[in-house]
């Protein structure tokens, strides 16, 4: 079923063999909620706990395809939800570190990232303003929520040569942003995140 929606995807998206192969190779089924198995692989977000998404496939591999993974060793996700696009990511590039500040869904996904073998994950639980600093410099640091900046902290992570991949709040419309550790930046197209939030729920 799962090349099913890689191949709904594909026509929407300019994959490449990697990214296509990801798709194929992580099925959304375990990462969507109980009682929504029946939307598994239709192109639409869900509803996790505290207002938090598991965000459409499309959006997942329209992110994906921008992060511009090719050679990339190391990314930093800024909101993890159920852990699908992490898991995405673990497929393309050998270490992922991503940061959920909804505690229950850290547990979850850590649990899932286990049973599937996903070894080259890290997650943790924590505001995703302050990024992950230990593990630092990240190739690309990818916010899976929608933010009004990016904070001067997550630059300080973001290696020389990478870039900052963003859902930016503007006015009354969202904007995915490309920021560059130059100061340089590259506005892409609209699309609908829920919010990056401050503090932990434990």
């Amino acid at each position: 079923m799962n090349h099913i929606l890689a191949d709904k995807l594909a026509d929407f998206v300019n994959f490449s063999p990697a990214i296509y192969k990801a798709f194929c190779e992580i099925d959304r089924k375990f990462f969507v909620p109980a009682g929504l198995e029946k939307h598994t692989y239709e192109i639409t977000p869900l509803p996790l706990d505290n207002q938090s998404t598991i965000s459409s496939p499309l959006t997942i591999a329209k992110m994906t395809c921008l992060l511009e993974l090719d050679r990339t060793d190391k990314i930093l996700e800024i909101g993890s939800g159920s852990g699908y696009q992490a898991a995405i990511l673990s497929k393309i590039v050998r270490r992922v570190f991503t940061v959920e500040r909804i505690c229950r869904l850290v547990k979850e996904a850590k649990k899932r990232f286990e049973e599937m073998r996903l070894f080259n994950i890290n997650i943790k639980c924590d505001d995703g303003r302050f990024g992950w600093r230990e593990f630092a410099p990240y190739e690309r640091i990818l916010f899976s929520v929608a933010t009004e900046e990016i904070p001067e902290e997550l630059f300080a992570q973001l290696d020389n040569n990478g870039f900052i991949l963003a859902p930016i709040n503007k006015g009354n419309k969202q904007i995915i942003t490309k920021f560059y550790k130059n100061g340089k930046k590259e506005e892409i197209e609209s699309c609908e995140f829920v919010p990056l939030k401050k503090g932990i729920i434990k």
